[in-house]
């Protein structure tokens, strides 16, 4: 240790008051020491730690060595020892037990004090130190989690880039040029594969063909979506269908492209210009049109759809349940799905669709049950009503006539009567409707209510609906 060369000089002479309060500046905790290590005066560097410790009272004529964690005791001895070395390691690390059985972390340096024998021990609190290291460790932990989950991402995203059956393709968005090519990409350019990296996409086509594709890129980029295009490779005339979407990745725009390749003769996806022409119609509807498998998971759906469920994009209505949107509580698209798969098509289905952002509207549903592959499919026609929802404007129908009716009791019976009355006349109006909805069946009325299906028979008889006589089945 490397002292002052001339204290006596440069600091001149200090009296008792000056020398404590350099000593209680010098520390979060100062404690002087007598020659048995008994502590004889103390000073907190905030008033904050001194509550932490009970104040002066619980320290004075009390050991040091007493007054320390278990396992810092050993370092205490070493640190007072007579015969301690003076150039030894000064600051140890020390448990100083605090109020209510919990202990405070200190880097403690202990100095002599004259000739009399008493040491000033200096403490420093570590807790600022050990919260700091703690968020250190956390992130770091937090970190090593965000980095595992990205391995695992990246490492599923090269496992399906790999094994995906369509040739794709990634490009650079700003200057359309490949980045990577899978297998079945490198498969379809044969010979001309590995010129395929770090070329113009455009350049990779026939010359008649490439203002189209270019259009196309124009047009995902800037709208989101585009409709597909045929073309032919420049290499070996081969015709594939050219389709794109955009992803962001490490702050940049990239391209996804996937080459269709058609069977010759065949016109593989491109359909005869009367279905084409069908399909745009759809598309442009004014009224809502979804497309979905047979679990009701939305495979398309038009722009119409997307501005009453309040979304900007396709993509995230497609693999969606219907019944995200659709529907009260999900039960109505259950009995819609159990009579179209029955019938094979249900029409002017009245219901409600809730929207993204909160909006709701009344809608009429119109469905059909088609095959695709072997497998069904439900076609959606979701036309807003508005206004001229019949099961709303029953409902408000009635209201009005018990309303009218409840009128003409004021001021004859009690006001909790009418509101009984009132209350009796709502329930009774829901119930009803409930039971119009689900086509009479009273499993799925009860489900929609809220209500078990004792509680619901219970009602029933109550307001005399329905077959009295019918088992509770």
């Amino acid at each position: 240790m490397k002292s002052f060369a001339t204290p006596r000089t440069t600091l001149g002479p200090l009296d008792a008051e000056a020398a404590a309060g350099l000593i209680a500046a010098a520390a979060d905790l100062a404690l002087v020491l007598d020659e048995s290590g008994i502590i004889r005066d103390l000073a907190f560097g905030s008033d904050e730690l001194a509550r932490e410790f009970d104040g002066p009272e619980a320290w004075l004529g009390r050991h040091w060595i007493e007054t320390v964690a278990k396992d810092s005791r050993a370092k205490v001895e070493a640190m007072l020892a007579p015969n301690a070395p003076r150039d030894a390691a000064r600051w140890r690390h020390l448990n100083q037990m605090a109020s209510r059985g919990a202990t405070i972390p200190l880097l403690c340096s202990v100095a002599k004090l004259g000739q009399g024998g008493r040491h000033v021990v200096f403490g420093r609190d570590l807790r600022p130190l050990s919260q700091l290291q703690q968020r250190m460790v956390e992130v770091q932990q937090s970190m090593e989690r965000d980095y595992s989950r990205l391995r695992q991402a990246e490492t599923r995203y090269r496992l399906l880039f790999q094994m995906a059956m369509d040739p794709v393709l990634i490009l650079d968005a700003d200057q359309q040029k490949v980045l990577e090519a899978n297998p079945a990409a490198q498969r379809l350019f044969g010979r001309a594969a590995r010129r395929v990296s770090g070329r113009a996409l455009a350049d990779l086509f026939e010359a008649e063909d490439r203002p189209a594709v270019q259009a196309l890129l124009a047009t995902v980029r800037s709208a989101g979506r585009a409709d597909d295009v045929a073309a032919h490779l420049a290499e070996g005339s081969i015709a594939v269908i050219v389709s794109a979407s955009t992803f962001r990745q490490e702050g940049g725009l990239l391209f996804l492209v996937r080459l269709s390749p058609t069977q010759p003769g065949q016109p593989g996806i491109v359909l005869p210009e009367a279905q084409a022409k069908t399909l745009k119609v759809m598309e442009a509807a004014p009224d809502g049109f979804v497309v979905t498998d047979a679990n009701a998971q939305i495979l398309t759906a038009n722009a119409a759809f997307l501005d009453l469920a309040q979304l900007t994009t396709e993509d995230q209505a497609r693999g969606e349940p219907l019944d995200r949107w659709l529907g009260r509580q999900g039960v109505e698209l259950e009995v819609l799905l159990s009579n179209l798969r029955k019938a094979g098509a249900v029409r002017l289905y009245a219901t409600t669709l809730q929207g993204e952002l909160g909006g709701r509207a009344e809608v009429e549903i119109s469905a059909v049950s088609v095959m695709n592959g072997g497998q069904p499919c439900f076609g959606f026609q979701i036309r807003d009503i508005g206004p001229r929802s019949r099961p709303a404007a029953r409902a408000a129908e009635g209201a009005t006539r018990s309303v009218e009716q409840l009128t003409e009791l004021i001021g004859r019976v009690p006001l909790k009567d009418l509101v009984r009355e009132a209350t009796d006349a709502i329930e009774r109006l829901c119930i009803e409707a409930a039971l119009e909805l689900t086509g009479d069946n009273r499993a799925s009325a009860a489900e929609m209510l809220g209500l078990s299906r004792q509680s619901l028979y219970v009602k029933l008889r109550r307001y005399g609906l329905g077959d009295l006589d019918e088992q509770q089945g």
